[in-house]
């Protein structure tokens, strides 16, 4: 069984506060992540293992966006979103 049964998968918008390098800018930024929770219920069909590592999965955010673009009219230049992490786990 994958590990993507155990999930259930959807993406989701947040607002993060970033620097833009270029120009030194603080703005907020709407960063894409998807969000993977996990299930009520075990899925049909698994066997001890399965049940092992459903016992051991846990919620989890993965960062969908790599680069943005900077807010500042004058500076627009695109930037790797570095300062952030981009795999965050979700207390439920």
């Amino acid at each position: 069984m994958e590990e993507r049964e155990f999930f259930n998968e959807t993406t989701e918008q947040r607002t993060h506060t970033l620097t833009c390098p270029k120009c030194g800018q603080e703005g907020e930024y709407k960063v894409t992540w998807i969000v993977r929770r996990k299930r009520a219920q075990l899925p049909r069909g698994a066997d001890e293992r399965d049940r092992a590592k459903f016992a051991k999965a846990q919620s989890y955010m993965v960062r969908r966006d790599e680069k943005l673009a900077c807010a500042n009219i004058r500076c627009r230049k695109a930037f790797e979103i570095s300062s952030l992490q981009s795999v965050a786990f979700i207390a439920d």
